[in-house]
């Protein structure tokens, strides 16, 4: 295949790299955003765009924020693409802090009494996805159906988390949108003028090229018409 890899990955090499990219952070912040600058459309949108994935980046909605982030730049008339590689914000260096931040602003909104470590709430989530996996299956087969556990763990995190995450979801998105505009616009214009400068480069080529075949074709004609003058008479 064209684009298989030479050397396949481990399953370990995978899961590393999801938690520390190749490269480092940096590397992949510097990625997306090449990527962002050089989507090919107004500002405006772009920046919509990414106020979306980042907005999305906010819920705990895992697993479908691309799906998310789509939805809403579609709604609001951004760039999809641009919303999709702004979900980067969710990564797993930030979403400790989000996870956090979220948890406790809706806690405290909906009047929900203590607080939660980072891996309790990681490890909620994960026991409420074995949960619905577990009451999934046993639709089909003899087990029991409980939703006890889910209906405990959605009135004091995954809830909370969904509320608390709009506030500073908003703000995050407000600002990586007044952000990224000054830099989409300042790429494109600059793109715009070395493109400008190419084509012009390119015309004046054209035409020394074409003054050049001129003069050289009346060389030549000159040359053709001393070669061919008459011997003068004797």
């Amino acid at each position: 295949m064209v684009f298989k890899r030479r050397n396949p990955r481990s399953y370990m090499r995978i899961f590393t790299e999801f938690f520390y990219p190749r490269g480092g952070w940096r590397r992949a912040v510097t990625y997306v955003m090449h990527r962002l600058r050089r989507l090919p459309d107004e500002p405006h949108r772009i920046g919509r765009g990414v106020a979306a994935g980042v907005f999305v980046s906010f819920t705990p909605l895992f697993g479908i924020h691309f799906l998310g982030a789509a939805a809403i730049a579609w709604a609001i008339r951004g760039n999809i693409l641009a919303a999709l590689l702004a979900t980067f914000v969710g990564n797993p260096a930030t979403t400790p802090f989000i996870a956090l931040l979220s948890v406790e602003i809706g806690r405290w909104m909906l009047g929900v009494e203590g607080g939660l470590s980072f891996n309790e709430i990681i490890g909620a989530f994960s026991h409420a996805a074995i949960e619905i996996w577990a009451n999934v299956k046993a639709i089909f087969g003899p087990e029991p159906t409980s939703w006890l556990d889910l209906k405990h763990f959605f009135d004091t995190i995954f809830l909370p988390y969904l509320v608390g995450g709009i506030i500073p979801g908003l703000i995050a998105a407000v600002i990586f949108h007044y952000l990224t505009l000054p830099i989409i616009r300042a790429y494109q214009k600059r793109r715009a003028k070395k493109l400008r400068e190419r084509s012009e480069k390119l015309r004046l080529g054209a035409r020394a090229r074409a003054r050049a075949e001129v003069a050289a074709s009346a060389a030549a004609a000159a040359v053709a018409a001393q070669t061919n003058e008459p011997d003068p008479p004797l």
